[in-house]
């Protein structure tokens, strides 16, 4: 048995989509439907039953598994705008911790969702080695030196969401996990199943509706003067190259670890924006906005994967383009009348 936690949600399902082309039904999804539509990620898949989370470890603790070959843990309160911090402690760290040490004491393969919301405003970059480094340091008397440091340990995330992703990272490194579990930092992922999402929808499923209903689209404007409005840049990743790396790994035990997973290369907004025009077959037309206030001062300009590590390991990184994904996801999915992955 296969069980995948947000199951129902967007990347969870996708995988659910993924185990299912690679001929498995056999899967246990977890998850929180409640009033929402994720249930309509669920109607073209295959999979042996449904567990709420809230009985979910419950049923665990009781050994009412057998016979687990993974799990993967796609579940998590993903909203960066969250304000309930207790809340998101015990939705993604605690229940995080249970579950990575279940899957330890009864040797079954454990893949989570970290996220790049863990690496803050960037400026310390977006490294997933987390070896001890020499960082220079200068000090009162002008001595330049360096010191030994953990580049995990000094990232600063910019919301609650993104720190409740960083603590269970740390807990992973101080307990010695990661040479035994795989964590996923997802940089900005887009596709099919996102649509319950609603404000947390990529820009590409809101610039396709934008753009039908009023031949235009709203994007930000920029607040820094090294970026123009429409240029802030940001690792735009098609959900179905992260299912297929995501597959990778659950074949390749051996290999374990924090990873990124984005494409790359970092992209405009501007050059997003074009692409969506460019699979609608029409001309860009572009309108910028003033961003919310209370954003303004938790905003990523940018942001890149650094995939060294990831393409060392032997895992196939030949990602779609973004004007290649993002023509597969309108022309194949949003402009059908079922959009949703079969």
């Amino acid at each position: 048995m296969y069980i995948v936690t947000g199951g129902a949600g967007f990347i969870g399902s996708a995988f659910v989509w993924q185990l299912n082309r690679m001929g498995i039904e056999d899967i246990l999804i977890v998850d929180n439907l409640g009033r929402t539509e994720k249930w309509k990620n669920l109607v073209n898949l295959k999979y042996l039953d449904y567990v709420h989370k809230n009985n979910f470890l419950e049923l665990m603790e009781k050994n009412k598994f057998q016979d687990v070959t993974a799990i993967i843990h796609m579940g998590a309160c993903s909203s960066t705008t969250e304000a309930d911090a207790d809340y998101l402690m015990e939705n993604n760290f605690h229940y995080s911790q249970k579950l990575a040490e279940f899957c330890l004491k009864n040797d079954i393969r454990f893949i989570y969702a970290s996220s790049a919301a863990t690496y803050g405003d960037g400026k310390l970059g977006f490294d997933d080695d987390h070896a001890l480094k020499n960082y220079p340091v200068l000090n009162s008397y002008g001595y330049r030196g360096s010191i030994i440091k953990n580049y995990l340990t000094e990232l600063r995330p910019l919301n609650m969401y993104g720190y409740s992703k960083h603590l269970f990272d740390l807990w992973a490194q101080k307990k010695g996990l990661l040479d035994k579990i795989v964590g996923l930092k997802f940089f900005n992922v887009f596709g099919p199943n996102e649509y319950h999402k609603g404000d947390m929808k990529s820009v590409i499923a809101k610039a396709y509706s934008q753009i039908k209903d009023t031949g235009k689209l709203k994007l930000f404007k920029s607040y820094r003067p090294e970026y123009g409005d429409g240029e802030q840049k940001r690792d735009f990743i098609y959900v179905k190259d992260c299912v297929r790396v995501m597959a990778w790994f659950l074949e390749n035990k051996e290999v374990n670890g924090i990873f990124n997973l984005g494409t790359g290369k970092a992209r405009t907004w501007n050059e997003l924006a074009r692409a969506v025009f460019e699979a609608m077959h029409q001309k860009p037309n572009i309108e910028y906005i003033e961003m919310p206030e209370n954003i303004r001062d938790k905003y990523q300009y940018f942001t890149e994967a650094k995939m060294d590590k990831l393409k060392r390991t032997g895992c196939p990184c030949d990602f779609m383009s973004l004007e290649e994904a993002v023509k597969d996801y309108i022309q194949k999915y949003l402009s059908q009348d079922d959009p949703y992955l079969k």
